[in-house]
């Protein structure tokens, strides 16, 4: 008798702890558009390409800084959404107004870049609920903003020589001239106490976009408490500015906070000085 009601206490955290494929055919016909699945992990981008952003003359693409996006995990019958959007200072109160009509929970405002023109904000938040009702409450979300809405043409990839960088942060995903990392950490990382995998924003970015002999680089470490200060040394040490240190999450476990930092200079130095900062973090490189 002791066994079976083990047995039926434990069965519904084991249900709600497990993965299900989600339905992706539903939420592209939400979003109107195809997002990609990764496990049981959908994910859709909504890159601001109608922002011509500087950042202190140095023309920033939609891919490099400025991608909105949205993650949905699903567990059996119940989903959780997260995700970044990316806006103009104007566009914020509004958002801020619709995310809340919509029972969303917003979890961040701030800046990733600094000295860009225009100003960009940067608006993380959450919710939970069934897959499809989620999707539809951030569509709605989105339609109050600027951002392009529809599938957008393919960067042609270019013939760069990222052979140096390569060499020192191993092979990334070339996208036009863009070269883009995803540096997962070692760590169970959970949220509300659901398991979150690096495809839901908890994977240390890095984007390099190449500009003639020079390239930019920006991104957002995800670190621990005890990391942070040796990842700024580092960085600082090697010529890239930390932009922005706060957290994207509300009850993360362990708790996390997000680095993003900015730099123009020679891929190889700027690899460098990220693979030393890369080995200040428990993450898997």
């Amino acid at each position: 008798m002791k066994k079976i009601l083990f047995l039926a206490l434990a069965m519904p955290a084991f249900v709600y702890c497990n993965a299900q494929q989600i339905d992706s055919n539903a939420l592209n016909n939400v979003f109107g558009k195809k997002g990609t699945v990764t496990g049981n992990v959908y994910k859709i981008s909504y890159p601001r390409s109608d922002l011509k952003v500087k950042v202190n003359g140095f023309a920033v693409a939609p891919g490099l800084a400025l991608g909105t996006w949205v993650g949905i995990i699903q567990m059996d019958n119940h989903a959780m959404m997260m995700g970044d959007l990316v806006l103009r200072d104007s566009e914020v109160p509004k958002v801020i107004k619709k995310l809340v009509e919509e029972n969303l929970e917003v979890t961040a405002i701030h800046n990733h870049l600094i000295n860009e023109t225009p100003a960009i904000k940067y608006v993380h938040y959450q919710g939970e609920g069934d897959a499809v009702t989620l999707a539809k409450e951030i569509k709605a979300v989105l339609e109050v903003t600027a951002t392009p809405l529809t599938t957008q043409a393919k960067s042609q990839t270019q013939k760069l020589d990222w052979s140096k960088v390569t060499a020192i942060l191993g092979t990334g995903k070339q996208n036009g001239n863009l070269l883009q990392y995803s540096f997962p950490r070692n760590e169970k990382l959970t949220e509300s106490g659901m398991e979150m995998p690096p495809s839901m924003g908890m994977a240390t970015s890095i984007n390099f976009q190449m500009d003639g002999s020079k390239a930019a680089i920006t991104g957002d470490f995800v670190l621990l408490a005890d990391e942070v200060n040796p990842v700024v040394k580092a960085l600082v040490e090697h010529g890239i500015t930390p932009t922005a240190i706060h957290s994207h999450m509300l009850k993360d476990e362990p708790r996390l906070f997000m680095m993003h930092y900015w730099a123009v200079d020679n891929p190889e130095k700027l690899a460098k000085g990220l693979k030393a900062a890369l080995d200040k973090t428990n993450s898997k490189h």
